[in-house]
């Protein structure tokens, strides 16, 4: 585990990747990408790009994330089409290489969730939604628990979104069908998200504040160069 990880319960690593529940457990397997985590929150009629913490992408020290804002203002429309209010697409924004380095066929912005607070939207509701706008994770496993050797079988050593280093795991996502307390009525929630990266993935060797050397990109705008930073 890197230094911000944690280990996650026992219970859920069981239901995850061992045995479910009962039948009212769906688990989803996604291949983990190693970017900025960022999103985009919808207020009235306008979008605001943020940073993890919850930051304007704008205010940030780090040119990726200014850049993200960018970039987010540049696909306004699509982001109001998706997008109710209060809502926020979030997802990794993979710029700059973190720990892996990638040959990006599509664009830098992958999607994995659509949030309204700290609720998740369940992953067929979030597809529907995005309606193919979006790209989202290589979609690895549903169904039953499924081991972490399968998952990483499955995803093979470079996974699905032209990693040039190996990919670093894997997100297991456990959605439940919940009573509502009406008499045969259910209703679908995101029970909990657990991960697994592989040990010896060292975070971040490719910033500069971690590496000494220049950044390294995975992608840059056409209209302007890695050497002419935003103010």
């Amino acid at each position: 585990m890197g230094p911000g990880d944690h280990k996650c319960d026992a219970g859920q690593a069981r239901i995850a990747t061992v045995k479910t529940r009962d039948k009212n457990d769906e688990v989803f397997v996604q291949e983990k990408l190693d970017g900025a985590n960022v999103g985009v929150a919808r207020i009235g009629d306008t979008i605001y790009p943020l940073g993890r913490a919850g930051w304007l992408a704008v205010s940030s020290p780090y040119l990726q994330h200014r850049h993200f804002h960018n970039w987010a203002m540049e696909n306004y429309e699509r982001f109001m089409s998706v997008l109710h209010e209060g809502e926020r697409l979030v997802g990794e924004w993979l710029m700059q290489a973190h720990s892996t380095r990638y040959k990006l066929q599509h664009e830098p912005f992958v999607v994995f969730d659509l949030m309204i607070e700290d609720k998740r939207k369940p992953y067929d509701e979030f597809i529907a939604r995005l309606n193919g706008r979006f790209v989202v994770p290589a979609l690895l496993h549903r169904g039953e628990a499924l081991s972490i050797d399968e998952a990483m079988m499955r995803l093979d050593i470079y996974g699905f979104h032209g990693a040039i280093d190996p990919v670093e795991g894997a997100v297991w996502r456990v959605e439940r069908e919940n009573p509502t307390g009406k008499k045969g009525e259910k209703k679908r929630v995101v029970d909990f998200l657990v991960k697994f990266v592989y040990p010896d993935k060292i975070d971040g060797i490719y910033l500069p504040e971690v590496s000494g050397k220049k950044p390294v990109w995975n992608w840059y705008p056409e209209q302007t160069s890695p050497a002419r930073q935003i103010k």
